[in-house]
């Protein structure tokens, strides 16, 4: 049977998460569904696929995957125009108080395509966002774990009513073929457990090669890029 490897990382399949994403809503670690703010829901239902392809055979990845919960990175205590540092007393931002969006961010040229994801603080307190956010792709082969690019992941005090920004790279689908399709975009904000699901806003879909070699899906600290890209 041949054995196909996507150029892409990890595909992590649903079984294997923490996460489980509901349509449009936020999911709890105990898979209860709760009505936190998300502006760009996903349309898509039903439940990720095994990994396998449609004509039955066994696909193969490359590279490393999320661990759901995502982890704070090391910061050096300077904020990202969000603030002028850390303060002990901040609370770390929620999911339920965050309004998480998602936009194509890629500029013409680029040799990746790019997806900017954007965290408001619709809360009425300051709250702060240390590290990296977990982000999973879906896709018709599965779940796809984004690889952090290990910049440096600086604290960022996040006042109420406004907003960062960060990163998701990707590579661009030149094989000619249909590739793999994007179904969703499940964002898990830094030091959470609780996740949302937003529609795709990038290309359709990602390339497949039979060697595994190419580019993975990586994901930007906080405050790693502007809005709109």
């Amino acid at each position: 049977m041949r054995v196909h490897k996507l150029t892409i990382a990890a595909l992590a399949v649903a079984a294997g998460l923490s996460l489980t994403a509901c349509q449009g809503d936020s999911d709890n670690a105990d898979g209860q569904s709760t009505g936190s703010s998300n502006s760009s829901s996903s349309s898509n239902s039903g439940k990720d696929t095994d990994g396998k392809s449609a004509d039955g055979e066994n696909t193969a990845v490359s590279g490393g995957g999320s661990d759901g919960a995502s982890e704070g990175g090391s910061g050096s205590g300077k904020g990202s125009g969000k603030g002028s540092g850390t303060d002990s007393e901040t609370a770390k931002c929620l999911t339920d108080h965050l309004e998480i969006t998602a936009a194509d961010g890629t500029v013409g040229g680029d040799q990746e395509e790019t997806v900017v994801v954007g965290f408001k603080n619709a809360g009425a307190k300051d709250c702060l966002l240390t590290g990296y956010a977990g982000v999973d792709l879906k896709t018709n082969y599965g779940r796809v774990s984004a690889e952090r690019t290990g910049q440096e992941a600086d604290p960022v005090v996040l006042k109420s009513g406004e907003d960062v920004f960060f990163g998701v790279t990707y590579p661009k689908n030149d094989s000619g073929g249909s590739g793999v399709r994007v179904e969703g975009l499940v964002v898990t904000p830094p030091n959470e457990t609780k996740s949302v699901t937003l529609d795709w806003p990038g290309k359709a879909s990602l390339p497949v090669t039979e060697d595994g070699s190419g580019t993975p899906v990586r994901v930007g600290p906080i405050g790693s890029a502007g809005q709109g890209g």
